[in-house]
């Protein structure tokens, strides 16, 4: 049971393994014994937990800064940090609940939920929740499938060295295939871009751009700094923006994602609805602010 809730300690706070399947081996060890599983349950929810902690006082003490560490650290696309802060958004702290069941967000949601200053209390029943619930279920998992479980363990163990191998070869496979999915991602995002200084060429110019600020409401809460006649857009109304801008018009769009993840598919989405001379803006707000360019302090939004 140990080993089981070292592998979720270890997946939560960040290191890409799976623990599922570690939870659900624990599940069919502990077959017929409710004191085990109960041990079990208990120790995977505390470990998960404890591995959430340290990501949960991080973005409480430098907030949407390290939303950005998470994006260069998790080997997730970047742009599980927007859908985590739309989850949020929408649900509240239920989100730490539902992360637990969706790859990617599990990583992003302590730290996010920190950075909104989600109080301790409520953080640890939230995410003690979504633990028990993962746990429980993986662990059921293991119980209605020992018998089979069982079977692949002894086979496995008459393997002897060559089994441990193999597991160890799926593992590696796993990890590859994580960061080969994420270096595609990134791969698919290297559409033209422009860099700050060209932007504010262009404005001083009087060329007026428009400029749209596609961050989630969560993250302009964040970091309330904006470009200069930016608009604030939330993708869910970008159909109500589109139709106030005419398409021979320069359209520049601007996120917080390291790799300009949400600009680029924004984009690219632009495009696709006729809109010839757009471009995601390199490095976003953090570029154009690290320039000394001006920033203006971001409109409330109701």
């Amino acid at each position: 049971m140990l080993t089981a809730s070292a592998v979720v300690l270890l997946r939560q706070l960040g290191i890409p393994i799976p623990a599922l399947p570690v939870l659900v081996w624990a599940g069919a060890a502990t077959y017929g014994q409710p004191t085990l599983i109960a041990a079990a349950l208990v120790l995977s929810t505390v470990a998960g937990t404890a591995g959430d902690l340290p990501w949960y006082w991080a973005g409480r003490r430098y907030g949407y800064r390290v939303l950005k560490l998470v994006c260069r650290v998790t080997i997730s696309p970047d742009s599980c940090v927007r859908q985590t802060e739309t989850v949020f958004e929408r649900r509240g702290p239920v989100m730490l609940i539902m992360a637990r069941f969706v790859p990617g967000l599990g990583t992003v949601a302590p730290p996010l939920a920190g950075a909104l200053h989600l109080d301790l209390p409520r953080f640890l029943v939230y995410d003690a929740a979504g633990g028990a619930l993962r746990g429980a279920a993986a662990i059921a998992l293991g119980l209605i499938f020992h018998d089979q479980i069982d079977w692949l363990l002894d086979n496995l163990a008459a393997l002897g060295s060559n089994a441990a191998v193999g597991v160890g070869t799926l593992v590696a496979l796993y990890v590859a295939y994580r960061f080969l999915q994420r270096w595609l991602f990134l791969r698919s995002l290297r559409a033209a871009r422009i860099g700050v200084h060209e932007l504010y060429d262009m404005m001083t110019r009087g060329e007026n751009p428009v400029v749209l600020d596609v961050r989630t409401r969560v993250h302009r809460k964040l970091d309330a700094r904006q470009i200069p006649s930016a608009r604030a857009v939330d993708l869910d109304a970008l159909e109500t923006t589109l139709a106030e801008i005419p398409r021979d018009r320069d359209v520049v769009v601007y996120c917080a994602c390291p790799n300009e993840a949400t600009a680029a598919k924004v984009a690219m989405q632009l495009r696709r609805r006729g809109f010839r001379r757009v471009r995601p803006l390199a490095g976003g707000i953090d570029a154009w602010a690290s320039a000394g360019l001006e920033v203006i302090p971001i409109a409330k939004e109701g």
